[in-house]
């Protein structure tokens, strides 16, 4: 019976290291991914900002301040669609930025599609994918990080520019109790399209091409990354638009059409560390948790089963007696 129970402990030990690795090589990579219905909003602000007044002379004005409200909803009609050719898991994401002055009246309204693979963040190549209207070719991530994500540059894709460059990695920092990586990225002073939606009536982007005037961007982006689930918990980006010359201007060389330091709303900052703690967890029960757990478990199991074996070939018990049969009995 100990014999038994000895060897039932040992499959079980196997059972659970071989488990151990499985877990977190195999199961975890697949089971971690971005669901397709995701939906999620981020409001930003920009104190004291400066800001071009359009009605008035195209001149530039302090502002108390700017808001930039930013969606990403989950379309999973299109991400289905896209998976039947792409053969694996797809996330499609229809994004608004949406910037309103201080009297709630609009600004900029940019869209974008942004397709990717819902496991590792990589770009997806598909029909539709698109900033503001206009196709473009997506190379490196944006908007989030892979999940464990490592201690390094990233390639990331700037949506005002429509180019890909490095976003670095200056360090780890505690952020309100949550270990986050640092990423910093900067983009020079660039020449960019106009937006589509101009926020004056019977103004274009092709009436204002007629007049030579150009629009330049520059920004110093920041990003606080939790690296377990490759979400930021935290966001910034030191902005600046010029419009330099043509006739639109009367005569100037440049004006500021919007400068600010961005940050996110404190509400929004704590909803974000919230969601991302829970979220954290579940990784580290199937990167850490469970896997450090099965294989301790594993080792215990092993542990108790050499040690019944041993007892059970112990030297010192007693030797079994001998039975032998009866003599005869003679007369």
């Amino acid at each position: 019976m100990r014999r038994k129970t000895s060897l039932v402990l040992l499959a079980l030990a196997v059972f659970f290291a071989a488990l151990s690795p499985l877990l977190r090589w195999y199961a975890f990579p697949r089971l971690a991914k971005i669901p397709a219905n995701q939906y999620q909003e981020m409001v930003l602000e920009a104190k004291d900002a400066t800001l071009l007044d359009y009605n008035d002379g195209m001149k530039e004005k302090k502002v108390p301040k700017v808001t930039i409200v930013q969606t990403l909803k989950g379309n999973v009609e299109a991400s289905e669609r896209i998976e039947q050719t792409a053969g694996k898991d797809v996330v499609v994401w229809d994004g608004l930025s949406y910037v309103q002055g201080p009297d709630g009246k609009m600004v900029s309204k940019i869209t974008e599609r942004y397709i990717f693979d819902a496991h590792s963040q990589e770009p997806v190549h598909a029909t539709g994918e698109m900033v503001d209207g206009d196709p473009v070719k997506r190379e490196g991530i944006e908007f989030k990080w892979p999940f464990l994500t490592e201690k390094r540059d990233y390639e990331y894709f700037d949506a005002q520019a429509r180019v890909t460059s490095p976003i670095h990695y200056r360090g780890t920092q505690d952020f309100r109790g949550v270990e986050v990586y640092y990423f910093e990225q900067t983009i020079p002073w660039t020449k960019v399209a106009f937006p589509k939606v101009m926020p004056v009536a019977g103004i274009t982007p092709e009436t204002v091409a007629k007049t030579g005037t150009t629009r330049w961007y520059t920004t110093v982006r920041k990003f606080w990354v939790e690296p377990l689930t490759g979400a930021p918990v935290y966001g910034e980006e030191i902005h600046k638009e010029e419009l330099r010359g043509g006739t639109l201007l009367g005569g100037r060389e440049k004006v500021t059409a919007f400068a600010g330091h961005v940050k996110m709303r404190e509400d929004y900052i704590e909803s974000t560390v919230d969601l991302v703690k829970s979220n954290r967890t579940l990784v580290l029960l199937l990167t850490s948790y469970l896997p450090w757990g099965f294989l301790a478990l594993g080792v215990l199991l092993l542990s108790l089963s050499l040690y019944l074996e041993a007892r059970g070939r112990r030297p010192g018990d007693p030797a079994p007696a001998e039975t032998t049969e009866p003599e005869p009995v003679t007369a």
